[in-house]
């Protein structure tokens, strides 16, 4: 690190991070000369630039067999890159009062960087190493796999990813959706250093990657970084999965496992986010599920009831897929009940519709919880790049809750009627459940 001290630099940004978003935010459009494309938030008040980087395709791109590669090598991103080891690396960071964290998922891998902007060059130099140079040691392969596995037997005895793993592989057939990414206890143990290298070419690749920067950095400054720090990673990766077939039948599957409180998933079809029906359909939802103690189904499934805790809705889009989902935990005696109870209220919903108060209350909650998600460059940076891998033009910020205000209640319980289905319903329940 340069002049600022560690312990210095670690407060201004953590302070930073804290900050509120200003108003308005202005979001620039810029093209290295190499072609990559960015969006860019100017903050010039504090030293300091947070980096976004998503590559669409994430662990299911994972090849026949090797189900947990694309996970276990995103592990072993700062574990070891050029001539650093994991300890080597790791001093590295803290030394220039970076950070950077790497993960993955089914539709994709996200890498975060947060540094200052004195070190930005020294920084952006280890990001690079983890991306390009990853070196995959054996130790550390052997750490990580470790690391991986554990997670995968606790798993095991965690009823709500039992009951996640149970309603995947029943709504999504033979599609990658259907397995976890994490892979399973055998694939992962079988995997190589060789597979770990497949991966990463296969998952970090120029055709599939989406940036926004946020902070003390300019156009002009940000192409040329982009193209020293991603110009050498392959042009194409692994093709990208297609579309899921759905398998949504209604009933319930029961998955015996012995504990005193049921946990129960549910599914239908959902709605895609470039549909015009889209925010009539995110409102629809506060109301029904989405809404907290404000919704329909905590109304009736918990205060009226006491039948659980807490019961929730959410619309699941995902790049190959799109749902319609909740949860709900509930006493073995009693989620028979719960899973009426909530069958008959998107029933009511779908027939009935919302009354002009619920839609009133769903758009001001809201609208009004949506500027709080800026809450400085790191949220604001992981917005834009969300926005950009969502297809969202890039004013969606400065229009979002005129979308969400403009939805009338006839929109919602038009949308209520076509996409609600209580037949297909299709829900998975883990535990001894009685009556079911």
């Amino acid at each position: 690190m340069k002049t600022l001290g560690l312990r210095t630099a670690l407060v201004i940004v953590g302070f930073f991070i804290a900050l509120p978003a200003s108003a308005e935010i202005d979001i620039k459009e810029v093209t290295s000369a190499g072609g990559i494309n960015a969006w860019l938030v100017e903050e010039p008040s504090i030293p300091f630039v947070a980096l976004e980087l998503r590559f669409r395709g994430g662990t299911s791109l994972d090849e026949a067999g090797k189900r947990g590669a694309t996970n276990l090598m995103v592990g072993l991103l700062e574990e070891g890159a050029g001539n650093l080891d994991a300890q080597g690396f790791a001093r590295e960071a803290e030394a220039l009062a970076a950070q950077f964290s790497y993960s993955s998922h089914g539709d994709g891998v996200s890498v975060s960087a947060r540094f200052l902007t004195e070190n930005r060059t020294e920084a952006l130099e280890l990001l690079r190493l983890s991306l390009i140079e990853p070196t995959f040691p054996q130790d550390a392969v052997e750490r990580v796999r470790a690391q991986v596995l554990s997670g995968l037997r606790s798993g095991l005895k965690d009823p709500n990813k039992i009951a996640g793993r149970a309603l995947n592989a029943q709504v999504y057939g033979d599609h990658p959706y259907a397995t976890s990414g994490d892979g399973t206890i055998d694939s992962v143990s079988a995997l190589t250093r060789d597979d770990l290298v497949t991966a990463h070419k296969n998952a970090l690749a120029l055709d599939r990657l989406y940036v926004s920067a946020v902070g003390d950095i300019t156009a002009e400054e940000l192409g040329p970084l982009l193209d020293a720090l991603l110009g050498a990673l392959p042009e194409t990766g692994a093709p990208l999965v297609g579309p899921a077939d759905l398998t949504l039948a209604g009933g319930t599957a029961v998955v015996d496992f012995d504990t005193p409180q049921s946990v129960a998933l549910w599914a239908q079809p959902g709605i895609d986010r470039e549909d015009p029906d889209f925010f009539a359909a995110y409102v629809m939802n506060v109301v029904l599920g989405g809404g907290g103690f404000e919704s329909r189904l905590m109304t009736e499934v918990r205060e009226k009831r006491g039948l659980t805790y807490g019961v929730y809705s959410y619309l699941v889009g995902r790049d190959q897929a799109n749902l319609y989902m909740g949860s709900v935990a509930s006493a073995n005696d009693r989620v028979g009940e719960a899973i009426t109870v909530i069958r008959d209220e998107w029933a009511k919903l779908a027939t009935e519709g919302a009354t002009e108060d619920e839609v009133s209350r769903a758009k001001a909650l809201l609208t009004g919880a949506y500027p709080l998600r800026f809450d400085g460059n790191g949220s604001i940076a992981g917005i834009m790049v969300g926005m950009q891998v969502d297809g969202m033009p890039i004013d969606y910020i400065a229009t979002r809750n005129d979308q969400v205000n403009a939805v009338t209640v006839e929109d919602v319980n038009r949308v209520a009627s076509d996409l609600l289905d209580p037949d297909a319903l299709t829900f998975v329940v883990v535990g001894k459940p009685e009556g079911i």
